[in-house]
């Protein structure tokens, strides 16, 4: 059988964490390619081997071997977050292997670090004169990548799905057994999942880092570790004033970045009982290293003066952060727990196994197109047509990296997270009565609860 004349030859990566759904673009590049004569390859465990010049872990992909696999979690190609841009070695051998394996076009599988790995691919070959046709498929369960529209990102939609069942099995334990469950769900630089997740399942309250704003350079303006337990706080103790001393609390993992300042200064001075400050090949902070849900956990413990938390140990945290501590005397059980990594590699739901499918023949689509001769590009689809975005359009050249796309915090569909949520609000200071009965739970007089809460919502 005769090679496709445009693209004889083609590769496959995978780069970054794990998405339900990267078998389904695996499988469907792997079909559409086939079906046009076009030899494909699975490259191994992202670039992990290739920046070493190996090319051993590379392998050709037939369709009889994928057809089926676009049902099923996980990657068949595994993954790595093997930066090959750091070093020019790196690079270098990565397009060395390329030359050597005659690959004339590359999908490129992963969140924004990968992407920006591919363009420089792109950018690289290009440069010395040599030809490469470059489609990367954008996956992230954070669904923080800026696709037109409303279009999640893959993997997004199976990830809320099974936290969502996971969070309402914990809520009904919460109810059965009278205890507070402190969800840490993934999302390093947006809300979505936590709250996609959170109002979902109708968990008590769901606290994301869009609600205190950004800085000039879009990163998430910093609070104080108060303001958070305190908002936390002012959820238990409105439950408590209902007769309801259990619940779900959903904080979304990029509040760490929120934080990170008083965060690293607790993690330094407590030896590594919260976790250790690591960064990955790209620089990102390794928030799976770091144990939140239970340092949030203990701070609340300590706030309200549980006697069973080891005054000595929990205390030392309201040092560091120079919170003064007094006694709320409040009977309450904290479970903490982080939810990210067995949403990973579910198998996906039919939401993403259709769109996947879409995402691989879109590639190979592009490929062939004759765009793909002018760029490099990030494949998307709006309103089932696809939209190839070229890099240039996507990347920021400085921060190397696209632009967050975060939760929208003016917009209906977060005021009614909001309004079903169970938080304290402006409305509630403006209700003399009601203030007096949550200052009670406290034992506290009508002004000390203000002085202490009531700055939460001006």
């Amino acid at each position: 059988m005769a090679s496709n004349p445009i693209i004889p030859r083609l590769a496959i990566v995978v780069g970054g964490g794990p998405a339900p759904g990267i078998n389904g673009v695996i499988s469907a590049v792997t079909i559409e390619a086939d079906n046009r004569n076009i030899e494909v390859y699975g490259i191994h465990d992202g670039y992990k081997w290739l920046v070493k010049g190996d090319t051993s872990r590379v392998r050709p992909l037939h369709k009889h071997q994928v057809a089926q696999m676009y049902i099923r979690g996980g990657s068949m190609l595994g993954t790595s977050r093997t930066n090959p841009t750091k070093k020019k070695e790196d690079m270098d051998s990565v397009l060395d292997c390329f030359r050597k394996m005659k690959f004339d076009a590359l999908v490129s599988i992963g969140g924004d670090d990968t992407a920006y790995s591919a363009s420089q691919i792109y950018r690289s070959v290009i440069a010395s004169g040599g030809t490469l046709r470059v489609a990367h498929v954008p996956k992230t369960i954070d669904n923080d990548l800026p696709l037109p529209g409303s279009t999640p990102t893959f993997g997004f939609e199976t990830a809320r799905h099974y936290g969502v069942a996971a969070v309402r099995n914990l809520a009904e334990d919460a109810r059965t057994t009278g205890r507070w469950y402190i969800v840490v769900c993934m999302g390093r630089a947006a809300g979505h999942l936590a709250l996609g997740i959170g109002k979902a399942s109708a968990a008590t309250v769901t606290i994301i880092p869009e609600e205190f704003g950004f800085t000039e350079f879009h990163k998430p303006n910093e609070i104080k570790f108060k303001r958070l337990i305190d908002t936390v706080l002012g959820t238990i103790i409105k439950r408590i004033e209902n007769k309801k001393n259990y619940g779900v609390i959903v904080l979304a993992e990029g509040l760490i970045e929120s934080v990170k300042r008083e965060l690293r200064g607790i993690l330094d001075q407590t030896g590594g009982k919260y976790g250790t400050y690591e960064t990955d090949e790209f620089d990102n902070l390794r928030m799976g290293e770091i144990e939140f849900g239970k340092l949030v956990r203990d701070l609340l413990m300590e706030r309200l003066a549980m006697a069973k938390t080891g005054a000595n140990a929990s205390r030392r945290l309201h040092d560091i952060l120079n919170i003064p501590v007094e006694p709320y005397g409040l009977d309450v059980k904290f479970i903490s727990k982080d939810l990210g990594y067995e949403l990973r590699c579910a198998d996906p739901i039919p939401f993403d196994a259709e769109y996947t499918r879409d995402l691989g023949y879109g590639a190979v689509k592009f490929l062939l197109s004759d765009a793909a001769k002018q760029f490099g590009a990030v494949i998307t689809f709006e309103q089932g047509d696809m939209k190839p975005k070229p890099f240039d359009e996507m990347i920021d050249p400085v921060t190397k990296k696209m632009r967050t796309r975060h939760v929208n915090i003016k917009g209906e569909s977060f005021e009614v997270a909001r309004r079903y949520m169970i938080r304290l609000q402006e409305r509630d200071f403006e209700n003399q009565e009601l203030v007096g009965n949550l200052a009670k739970v406290i034992k506290k007089t009508p002004q000390q609860f203000r002085d202490e809460f009531e700055y939460l919502v001006q």
